[in-house]
């Protein structure tokens, strides 16, 4: 049985994370050249997108077998902030 409130709560946030990635940007790109079939960027894209989905799955239920989940929160917590520093102090 599917958790609705999961499902739609992690379909939100990884939509709104990756509208204006870096990926969606790539995928535009691609899609804008005049020769291509929209429908294999599409696809590949989507592939792409669902096969590191399914990796950071597998990485993350390994390591939350050795470290509790709000130890996780914290660090990547910090890495979003570290990260934004980072390009903050870089623009």
């Amino acid at each position: 049985m599917i958790n609705l409130k999961l499902f739609l709560s992690i379909f939100s946030v990884v939509f709104l994370a990756e509208l204006g990635d870096k990926t969606q940007l790539a995928t535009m790109l691609f899609a804008s050249e005049r020769n291509v079939s929209k429908w294999t960027v599409f696809g590949a894209s989507s592939l792409a997108l669902v096969a590191a989905a399914g990796l950071a799955v597998l990485v993350g239920g390994t390591i939350g077998k050795y470290i509790p989940p709000r130890t996780l929160k914290w660090v990547a917590g910090l890495g979003f902030i570290a990260i934004g520093i980072w390009t903050v102090l870089r623009a």
